[in-house]
This record gives C-alpha cells, structure tokens and sequence, in this order.
C-alpha cells in the first residue's frame, strides 16, 4: 500500500490500539449480552437487510444538513433576516439527530475492523464526536440568540466534520472497509467445470476448490453438495477455515454467517451476498457453474 502522511501518522499512534481494542471489546459484549434480539439489531445497524452497509447512506444527513447551515449562516450574515437564521437552525438540529444515527450504525461498523483501519476509523469516529459537540454548542447559542458565536462554532465543526470525512473515504476506497470483497474477480464459469473428486469431500466438511480462478467453498450436507464463492464477502475471509452450522457457514475472521444453499447474508458485518453455484456429480468429479 502506497504511503499516505495522513493515515500513516494515524497508524503511527500506539495509544489507539488499546483504546481501539477497549470500545470494540464493550460493543461487541453489549450485542451479545442482549442475546438473539442483539443479533438482529447489530444486522440491522450494519445494513444486512439493504444489501450494502448502511453506516454510509446516512453520513449524508449531517453532512448535507451541516453544510447547509453553513450556506444559510452565511446568507443570514450577508443579508440577514429570520428566515434565514431559522433555517440555519433547523439544518444544525437536523444534522445532530442524523450524526446519532451515524454514529451508531458507524460505530457498529467499525467493530469488525482490524489493524491499520481500526485506528483509521476511531480517529474518523473521534474527529466525528468533536463535530457534533461543535455543532451541539452552535445549537445551544443559537437558542440564546448569540448568533455570531453561533456561527464560529458551526464553522468549526463543519471543518472537523470534513476532516472526519476524508478518513471516512480512507476508510473505504484506501482500506477496502465495507466493500464488496467476493465480487470484481473472474467472471462465474457459465458452463459445469471440474472443481474436485467426488471422495474428497466429506460430509460436513468444508473444502476450497478452484473453478476457473475462482475460490469455491464446498460441502456436503445430507449427501447433496452445497457451493459458494469461498473469499467473504465482508473482508475476504477464507470460508473454508469457517465452522459449518446446520446449512450455514461461519466466517473465521469476523463471524459473518451466510446461507450455504443460496449465499445469502444470514448475519453481520457482511452486507453482500456469497455469489452461488449449482454443482453436480460427474463420473466421480464435482463439477459446478454459476446459478
């Protein structure tokens, strides 16, 4: 990975790894302590239902809400008038309640990350919670019609805020988090191509295979031959390494559960299904293709 002065100088502070390692720790015993109904609230934060993270959608909230203030503040400065100043407050206090939403599903997210984007996204979680403090005193000015310092704190959060920002970008296209990892390779065989013999795969057993320079995961349930795509989806885990549970598989790296029959997400932090194969038995040869 190519040098960055911003993210390397992040990676460089050993006082986040404990810190990191704390808060994931208290997360992560909160979910389970709740037990099968903080399982489906942690599917639900990361999104499991939209097919993609749901952290990202609503950043755009206290974004878009911020930065209108912003603009508002500004015209109410230039031209003044109420309308303008009411508006501004109203995009302040809705930027609030989105950065609670997005702190949240963002802070869910984050909990299934390792190393290096681990620190990257407690500094962007951190800048974040310094932003809504800036913008919460920005509110509670405005409520004291103290409008010009009003203004100076909402400046200032937007730019944290934007700070946050790009960690957040670092985040996603530099450290590849909440990104698609079983998807951009090879294309699915279209046609059965042979993948294993037969009496190499147990019952119960998962195996990696290799149809076409794509990693399959295989396993025998009750005798018939389950496959998917073998790299998770979420951060490219191996599968094969994962513990098999009735017709599910678990990730190793991060316990992401998807349904072995149809590839679909069952539980969090993946968001995007396992790409599926039908397979079949061909003279003792496991064949598959894509369904």
């Amino acid at each position: 990975m190519a040098s960055e002065p911003v993210t390397d100088l992040i990676e460089q502070q050993e006082w986040l790894g404990p810190l990191g390692d704390q808060i994931q720790k208290g997360v992560t015993a909160a979910f389970e302590a709740a037990g099968p109904a903080g399982q489906q609230i942690k599917n639900a934060l990361h999104g499991t239902w939209l097919g993609h993270p749901l952290h990202p959608a609503i950043t755009d909230v206290p974004i878009g809400a911020w930065t209108a203030a912003v603009v508002l503040d500004a015209m109410d400065n230039i031209r003044g008038g109420d309308g303008f100043s009411r508006a501004s407050d109203v995009a302040v206090g809705v930027g609030l309640l989105g950065a609670a939403a997005s702190a949240v599903t963002g802070l869910t997210d984050w909990t299934a990350t390792d190393g290096r984007a681990r620190k990257i996204g407690l500094t962007h979680g951190l800048m974040n919670s310094v932003g809504a403090l800036l913008f919460t005193t920005s509110y509670v000015l405005r409520k004291q019609d103290k409008r010009e310092a009003a203004r100076g704190f909402s400046m200032l959060g937007f730019a944290v805020a934007m700070g946050a920002a790009y960690l957040g970008g670092k985040l996603v296209f530099s450290e590849q988090v909440g990104v698609n990892h079983a998807a951009g390779g090879p294309l699915l065989p279209q046609e059965f191509v042979p993948v294993m013999r037969e009496d190499e795969l147990q019952e119960g057993q998962p195996k990696k295979a290799n149809a076409n320079g794509i990693p399959v995961l295989l396993v025998r349930l009750e005798g018939r031959i389950c496959a998917i795509q073998e790299t998770c989806s979420h951060a490219g885990g191996p599968l094969s390494e994962g513990k098999i549970e009735g017709n599910t598989v678990v990730c190793p790296w991060h316990a992401s559960r998807f349904s072995l029959d149809d590839g679909r997400v069952i539980d969090g932090p993946a968001t995007h299904p396992e790409p599926c194969f039908e397979a079949r038995v061909n003279n003792g040869t496991i064949e598959v293709r894509a369904k």
